[in-house]
């Protein structure tokens, strides 16, 4: 029965006392213009704080403002109500109970709980058999704190009514914000009650698939109906392949095919070919056990990838995560856990990574009184609130609190349960940070590398104060380019964020036993017998380090000397060192297929690493320096119309082209700017166009260069067309002062990157200190955000130069054959020992696998 509504007074008083609804309507009718009833469009946040990580699960529950529909714990909704004055606020609290035993001691039978009204995730580390569940809803009126139990239809004035129960309904605010990429709930197949299945007698072995009409080991799809095990095409998860299961289907017309390796006793991914989506199917159980598949008993990968998908990398899996090593748990600040959320593992590793940082601990955490006061209406929309927010959550030890015992035998006597909360779920950071992004924003699995750089980017333009905390990072690498023909050089500089290392695998200690090792597996594949144990390519980390400094070929090298293109090579050393060190191992490359490919090898990373002897030195006596004239731009006749009214029209881009691109697995936008800077000219063309940029930090961002711009920046990417001498071509400044941006700006941009337009413009945005006055440009003493414009002494980037000596105190490590699959884990060295970061598990780790990371941190020591 539902209980009636009461008005009671200030929390801690001695009555309580119903009161006439005329009395409640009486109290209500100041604060009736703020309610407001949730509209479509509007965001309700109501299972997580804006501030914390405090939902109604938390002690103090949670309290919806009924006028912007923010949440707040306890600690927070008296800043909310103090800076905006709304006072109404719905309290939701979830209680959580022992249920009553029955008369053989065992718990009643189950039945529908209707007093769970709140779309909550429920705790992993209760018995839902044991306890019951019961969630409570109250209107709250600041500053004296009335409370209003809910539901109250008879007392309360109509629109509280339907404010409160459009609030109590609404959905989550994720799936508002992107249907399709988020939360996309999928719908039931029309064919999976009455499905047809043939009695044919196939039967699916565990492991050893391939497709039928060609020799493809993954992304492999079982239809349903014949038991037909095909290869699939670019649907909706990004993989590659030749089509086969499409084919079948048209030449078949069996509706329902499942993908291999993503099957779990939770169900797996379905696709209709007959309804052209992504489908579930409520009898998948009994569709699988139909071929000889016990979907109870299979246990997936984060990847959507069995292990026996990944059969030779089992290892891999297993080492990394330290697996069958009793890990003891760590508890406390410092040692929080990122939830996952469905493929968030590189978002969670890089953040665990960059909170262990000293510099981004105080400018974030550090200023939190600051930034919390000060931040804007919808702090959920505001960078440097909500990284405020994460670093504190895992930071501060209040959601990383280990079990004591007395406490869960008073609660247990209480006959309530205080759920302990360990782990904070990183939902609203990432809806913020992958806002418009069409990777980042997506539910698949993502690079960690490219979002280590685009979280740089996001901190680079939401800077705090005079102190960037991403300026630990930064760096200036040397280029020495010289022609091969007149021996003549130029030097030039770049800003860089890591340290890219090269594998060497031609230096690899055991080729013997890796030769021998590839014969015992194709071997056993054609006999299909089971595979030998992995051996790895050993990789010295010296033979890594020479191969980053050693000359490379320079591509349609220009050479000024002879003004004609010329033989031409590249050196990069460091004009300065960064105070941390990013070292990212290139383990992903593309095979003869094109499909993405990752290199298992083991690398000796030390844990003392000295580069003092990469320290770029200049113009040498003797060397003669290139002249300073810039090449000409020349644009073949045949295609030359065609490009430029391609580059000032996006919207004309040949999608077949893109298509073509994104079936070989990359990012839908990259192949969309690849299609666009190439004028259209096919989808080789583009192809070459996105090996040279995939390695740039925006390589997968939306395009949004307008029209003029974009063909400028074209021109100079496609036909490597660069301004040399000290003074930037002034088409290309006038480009981007018709942007809107400063004519010294502009010029500064450019001369810090060599000229290229793209590469400017993200300098522009990198560097928010450097503005113009409109009348002159002067020194602001005792202002650490202003620097010094001027053309005549341009101020470069901010470095924080020092000696090349460094100790590795973190590594991310991924497991899977590629980026766009697998799973994340990151490391780091922690009072003395290091600590496992496997999602929301935190242990302390018995034998770090520091040969098989992908990216390392390395913090300076101090000469």
């Amino acid at each position: 029965m539902q209980r009636r509504g009461a008005l009671f007074g200030v929390p801690g008083g001695s009555g309580r006392g119903k009161m006439a609804a005329g009395d409640i309507g009486e109290l209500l009718v100041p604060h009736m213009p703020t309610i407001r009833v949730p509209r479509s469009g509007d965001r309700v946040y109501k299972t997580e704080c804006a501030f914390s990580y405090d939902s109604p699960n938390s002690e103090g529950g949670l309290y919806v403002c009924m006028n912007t529909f923010l949440a707040f714990g306890r600690e927070h909704v008296e800043r909310h109500f103090r800076k905006t004055g709304q006072s109404v606020y719905m309290h939701l609290k979830r209680h959580v109970r022992e249920k009553v035993k029955g008369a053989s001691g065992g718990a009643l039978p189950k039945r529908r709980n209707s007093k769970i009204f709140l779309d909550l995730d429920t705790d992993d580390d209760l018995n839902s058999d044991d306890y019951e569940y019961e969630d409570e809803a109250k209107l709250v009126i600041f500053p004296d704190h009335y409370e209003i139990a809910l539901p109250n239809i008879e007392e309360l004035p109509a629109l509280v009514t339907i404010a409160c129960d459009a609030v109590l309904s609404s959905k989550s605010p994720y799936r508002k914000q992107d249907p399709d990429t988020w939360e996309h709930e999928l719908p039931v197949s029309k064919y999976a009650n009455n499905l047809t299945q043939l009695d044919n007698g196939v039967r699916i072995p565990p492991s050893g698939w391939k497709c039928a009409r060609c020799d493809l080991r993954e992304n492999l799809w079982l239809n349903l109906t014949d038991g037909s095990v095909l290869c699939g095409k670019w649907f909706f998860d990004s993989s590659g392949g030749n089509g086969h299961a499409l084919e079948h289907y048209r030449d078949m017309g069996y509706p329902l095919a499942v993908k291999l390796g993503t099957i779990t006793p939770d169900g797996a991914d379905v696709y209709s070919f007959q309804e052209e989506e992504p489908v579930t199917d409520p009898h998948l159980a009994k569709h699988l056990a139909h071929f000889g598949i016990d979907m109870l008993h299979m246990h997936g990968t984060e990847n959507g990838l069995r292990d026996n998908d990944i059969k030779p990398r089992v290892s891999e899996w297993e080492v990394i995560q330290e697996t069958g090593t009793k890990l003891k748990p760590m508890y406390g600040p410092g040692y929080t856990g990122l939830k996952n959320l469905g493929n968030s593992c590189y978002l969670s590793s890089v953040m665990q990574a960059i909170f262990s940082i000293p510099e981004f601990q105080r400018a974030y955490v550090g200023n939190l009184p600051r930034i919390f006061d000060y931040s804007p209406l919808d702090p959920t929309q505001d960078f440097n609130t909500q990284m405020t927010k994460l670093g504190h959550g895992l930071l501060s030890g209040q959601y990383s609190k280990p079990p004591v015992k007395s406490e869960l035998i008073e609660q247990v006597m209480k006959e309530e349960h205080k759920p302990q909360q360990n782990g904070i779920s990183p939902r609203m950071f990432k809806a913020f940070v992958s806002k418009s992004h069409p990777e980042f924003s997506s539910n698949r699995q993502q690079d960690a590398q490219e979002f280590f750089l685009h979280l740089v980017n996001l901190v680079e333009r939401n800077r705090i104060g005079s102190e960037n905390p991403s300026d630990v990072f930064r760096f200036l690498v040397e280029e020495r380019i010289q022609c091969c023909q007149t021996r003549k050089v130029r030097y030039t500089e770049r800003v860089d964020y890591l340290m890219q290392l090269p594998v060497a695998m031609e230096a690899a200690t055991n080729k013997d036993e890796l030769i021998a090792y590839e014969l015992t597996r194709r071997e056993a594949e054609a006999n299909r017998r089971p595979l030998p144990e992995l051996v790895r390519a050993k990789i010295p980390f010296s033979a890594c380090l020479q191969a980053f400094s050693e000359p490379e070929n320079v591509d349609d090298f220009w050479s000024s000397a002879l003004q004609a293109k010329s033989a031409g090579v590249k050196t990069s050393r460091f004009a300065s060192f960064p105070e941390y060190l990013v070292v990212q191992i290139k383990k992903f490359t593309f095979g003869l297929d094109w499909v993405p490919k990752k290199f298992d090898v083991s690398i000796d990373m030390p844990d003392l690493l000295d580069i003092n002897h990469l320290r770029a030195r200049g113009l040498q006596p003797g060397e003669e320096e290139l002249p300073d004239i810039s090449p000409p731009i020349v644009i073949p006749d045949d295609s030359k119309d065609r490009l430029m009214n391609q580059l000032i029209d996006p919207s004309d881009i040949d999608e077949s082209s893109v298509m073509q691109l994104a079936e070989m697995g990359f990012p839908l936008e990259a192949c969309r700017k690849a299609v666009y800077f190439t004028g259209n000219m096919g989808a080789e063309v583009a192809f070459n166009w996105i090996i040279v940029h995939m390695e740039e930090p925006d390589f997968a961002e939306p395009l949004t260069m307008p029209g003029y711009g974009g063909a400028a920046s074209a021109g100079a990417s496609v036909f490597g067309a660069t301004g040399l001498d000290n003074q930037p071509p002034e088409e290309t400044v006038s480009i981007i002062t018709s942007m809107g941006f400063h004519r010294n700006q502009a010029i500064q941009a450019l001369r810090a990157t060599n000229s290229n337009l793209e590469r400017a413009l993200d300098w522009i945005f990198s560097h928010p200190e450097f503005e113009e006055d409109s009348n002159f440009v002067t020194e602001m003493e005792n202002n650490a955000n202003a620097n010094i414009i001027s053309e005549a002494k341009p101020e470069g980037p901010r470095v924080k130069d020092g000696s090349g000596m460094y100790e590795l105190f973190a590594f991310i490590s991924h497991m899977g054959t590629s980026t766009m699959s697998g799973h994340y884990v990151c490391h780091i060295k922690k009072e003395g020992r290091w600590v496992i970061y496997n999602d929301h598990r935190v242990c302390a780790s018995e034998r770090p696998p520091k040969d098989l990371g992908y990216m390392y941190f390395y913090r300076r020591i101090p000469s």
